[in-house]
C-alpha cells in the first residue's frame, strides 16, 4: 500500500512509512512527535481506506491517503481507486433483501415484534420519560410493510403521541409469515 501525502503545495507518494516520516521531517513547519510518528504507523497498517489528516498548527493540516497507485499520475488521475471491500456489496445486497422481503406480497396471517420508545408519566416525579417497550401482535396483513404499518396505527392510537416507532426496515422490527388461514397458523 502506497501513501500520498500534502502539505499546502508540497506532495509525495511514497511507497513505506519510512519515506512518508522522512518527507515529513524535511518540512519545517511540521514537528513529528513520538505519538504522531506510532499513529501514522498505525493508519499504514491498517486496512482502512479513509483519508487522515494531521494537525500542524491550528488550522493547519497536511493530509495522507492510502492508495494503489504505483506513480502520482495515476494517483492524480484516479486510476488505482480502492479496491471494494467485499462486505460492502454483501451488506447492500442484504439491505436490499430486507426492502424486498418487506415489501413482497403474501396475504395472510404474520406475527410481527416492535420495540419502541414509548412516553411514560413517573408518577413521583409528575414528568415524562421514554421506556423501551416491546410489543408482540399477530394479525392479517398483505406484508410485512403492511404488518409494520397496521401494527405502528394501532399503537399510535394507544400510546402518548410523543413515542418513537423505529424504521420498518431497521433491527427493532421483525415479522414472521405464519399462513395463509388462520387454521394453518395456530392462533
Amino acid at each position: 500500500m502506497n501513501l500520498y501525502i500534502r502539505y499546502f503545495d508540497k506532495e509525495i507518494l511514497v511507497y513505506s512509512v519510512e519515506e512518508a516520516l522522512d518527507f515529513l521531517r524535511s518540512i519545517p513547519e511540521v514537528d513529528i512527535t513520538p505519538s504522531m510518528e506510532k499513529d501514522i504507523r498505525e493508519f499504514a497498517s491498517n486496512d482502512m481506506f479513509f483519508p487522515k489528516r494531521y494537525k500542524v498548527r491550528p488550522r493547519v493540516y497536511f493530509i495522507m491517503i492510502k492508495t494503489t497507485a504505483q506513480n502520482m499520475d495515476d494517483f492524480k488521475q484516479k486510476k488505482a481507486v480502492r479496491p471494494m471491500v467485499p462486505g460492502m456489496n454483501d451488506r447492500r445486497d442484504l439491505i436490499a433483501s430486507v426492502t424486498t422481503k418487506l415489501t413482497e406480497i403474501r396475504e395472510g396471517w404474520y406475527e410481527g415484534s416492535l420495540d419502541f420508545k414509548r412516553v411514560v408519566m413517573v408518577p413521583n416525579t409528575g414528568k415524562h420519560e421514554y421506556r423501551d417497550t416491546h410489543f408482540e401482535v399477530r394479525c392479517k396483513a398483505v406484508s410485512g410493510m403492511d404488518c409494520y404499518n397496521r401494527m405502528v396505527e394501532y399503537l399510535r392510537q394507544r400510546v402518548d403521541a410523543r413515542s418513537q416507532f423505529p424504521s420498518a426496515k431497521g433491527k427493532n422490527f421483525k415479522f414472521s409469515y405464519l399462513g395463509r388461514w388462520k387454521e394453518e397458523c395456530d392462533l
